[in-house]
């Protein structure tokens, strides 16, 4: 079995002010190749109950505060350290570009 290197927070745009967040483990990590995110072998458990919130923002709005929550949680977090043991986290619209939140 596949062991999980990297972390990508998915972002989705569902319509009507609604957003939502799915965290997924990847098997691969290469900062020149953005479609390591696409190599998902682990859900968390998320796929069929991700986060979801109602914003009235644009979606460059969105991504720029969850950009933000993610890394203030990397830097203070509780748990912060059990991200940190992997290569990278990354988070992105599905059909966008991948911000690094955090690189090992």
């Amino acid at each position: 079995m596949a062991e999980v290197v990297a972390l990508h927070f998915n972002l989705y745009e569902d319509g009507d002010n609604y957003w939502s967040i799915e965290p997924v483990g990847t098997e691969s990590f290469d900062l020149k190749n953005e479609d390591w995110c696409c190599d998902e072998i682990f859900d968390f458990g998320t796929r069929e109950a991700p986060l979801i919130w109602k914003e009235e923002k644009a979606w460059n709005e969105i991504l720029d505060e969850m950009v933000k929550i993610l890394k203030k949680y990397l830097e203070q977090g509780k748990h912060a350290n059990i991200l940190k043991k992997y290569q990278g986290v990354g988070i992105g619209f599905v059909d966008g570009d991948v911000k690094m939140l955090f690189i090992k």
